[in-house]
């Protein structure tokens, strides 16, 4: 599957973003417009979100949508920064198809399972019964009961089609049937990629803990494991200036 993609910049190599859980690639505007001053970057939206198609969901599968994407755009070699599920994404890429990834950045995440209880929310966002039409405040006291916290709600707004006959716009039912799959890791034999990584987890996040850290570097044993300091797991949000500059000395070195 070819994935809606936007691109920032002409010159440089390719740099590929990857995005969340219920992102887009527009989220990672403000890296991908910082990267763009040296580099040709490519923001996906993944399958199921964003602009992309619907279709079922695993990660064998997004990976490969995007080497399908990066064949289409004539994309040889590229660097990956991804976040969270495009994190996972990312790091599968490089594990099954190396010689198409140069450089290797995750944020908060690691190649394990996690437990964060998305399979209980989505459900309830699922079973959303949506009115006639709907604004943006409407819709936020519609998501509030179901998520934690404004912040959530306002990731997930951007995924309602708001107006008339509202309704999700994003893959909702794809993403409740491989929710279990998404929260986990592929079972899979492969080698090591030994490229250059960089893992960059929230200081306040429980996604990479102490006891992923070996798993992290036997299959990424050129992996540097840094924490960013007031983060969460939306590090690139709640601390974009200290992400950026992270980012850039990485794909700049």
């Amino acid at each position: 599957m070819k994935l809606n993609t936007l691109e920032r910049g002409e010159h440089g190599k390719p740099v590929i973003f990857l995005h969340g859980l219920f992102g887009r690639g527009r989220n990672l505007g403000f890296l991908q417009r910082a990267a763009a001053e040296h580099f040709r970057t490519f923001a996906f939206d993944l399958r199921a979100h964003g602009d992309s198609a619907h279709a079922p969901i695993s990660y064998p599968a997004m990976v490969q949508d995007v080497l399908e994407t990066m064949d289409a755009l004539n994309i040889g070699q590229a660097d990956i920064v991804g976040h969270s599920m495009g994190g996972k994404v990312a790091m599968l890429t490089a594990l099954v198809a190396p010689e198409r990834v140069s450089k290797l950045m995750v944020a908060d995440i690691a190649p394990v399972k996690t437990h964060q209880g998305h399979n209980k929310m989505i459900p309830r966002l699922r079973a959303i019964a949506f009115p006639a039409t709907l604004n943006r405040a409407q819709a936020l006291d519609l998501l509030m009961p179901h998520v934690e916290g404004k912040g959530v709600a306002e990731l997930l707004l951007q995924n309602l089609k708001l107006g008339e006959n509202p309704g999700w716009a994003i893959g909702i039912e794809q993403i409740s049937e491989a929710i279990e799959k998404l929260e986990g890791w592929p079972d899979i034999h492969v080698e090591p990629w030994y490229g250059p990584t960089l893992f960059l987890r929230g200081e306040n996040s429980t996604y990479v803990q102490p006891q992923h850290h070996e798993l992290i570097l036997t299959l990424f044993p050129n992996a540097r494991i840094e924490t960013l300091e007031g983060a969460g797991h939306w590090l690139h949000a709640e601390q974009p200036r200290a992400f950026t500059d992270q980012m850039m000395a990485f794909l700049q070195s």
